[in-house]
């Protein structure tokens, strides 16, 4: 496990599109995704301890965004050859155990990390409805463990991004696992 930090973000940087299968079977792309006030793009995996730490919380937050306009999507870009944990139908029994409120999309060539520079898991990409980006940043200032009434970035910025289009100038990076490329 290499621990990687996310880079700053890039304000208004444009979504950029994908055609990804889902644990659902059907193929989702960026446009099919968008809520009317945004989209959260997030990689994640199933193997990871940061995501292991906060998934709980990921789907929290997933779930109050959704009432705010704000969709979510979760995309695991890992190759899974060294992490069986990550494997596609691991993927589905995690998403159906935790009752996923968003849908988790295998990025089977590793291009939509690629294009986005997703980095590590978790890797967090706030879109307003203009799917221009407002926030590159970290769910809260829990790591592998968590912290008690940890103030909440992630949601704080997707509200701020759903009510006005805008993300904060001071974000606090994501940190995580290292993205497990293709060799």
């Amino acid at each position: 496990m290499v621990r990687t930090e996310t880079p700053v973000c890039d304000f208004d940087q444009a979504a950029i599109d994908f055609n990804l299968k889902g644990v659902d079977g059907n193929q989702h792309s960026l446009d099919s995704l968008k809520g009317k006030n945004g989209l959260l793009v997030m990689f994640i995996c199933n193997h990871c301890p940061y995501v292991k730490s906060i998934i709980h919380r990921i789907i929290r937050d997933a779930t109050e965004l959704k009432e705010l306009g704000m969709n979510t999507v979760a995309i695991m870009s890992n190759d899974p050859s060294d992490y069986e944990e990550d494997s596609f139908e691991n993927m589905q029994i995690i998403a159906a155990e935790m009752k996923f409120p968003f849908p988790y999309l295998i990025d089977e060539t590793q291009e939509a990390a690629k294009a986005y520079g997703a980095v590590c898991t978790p890797d967090f990409f706030g879109y307003n409805k203009n799917l221009g980006l407002q926030y590159r940043g970290r769910l809260d200032e829990s790591r592998t463990e968590a912290v008690a009434d940890a103030k909440r970035d992630l949601f704080e910025a997707m509200k701020e991004v759903a009510a006005t289009g805008k993300g904060p100038a001071e974000q606090i990076p994501s940190m995580g696992c290292s993205i497990k490329w293709f060799d």
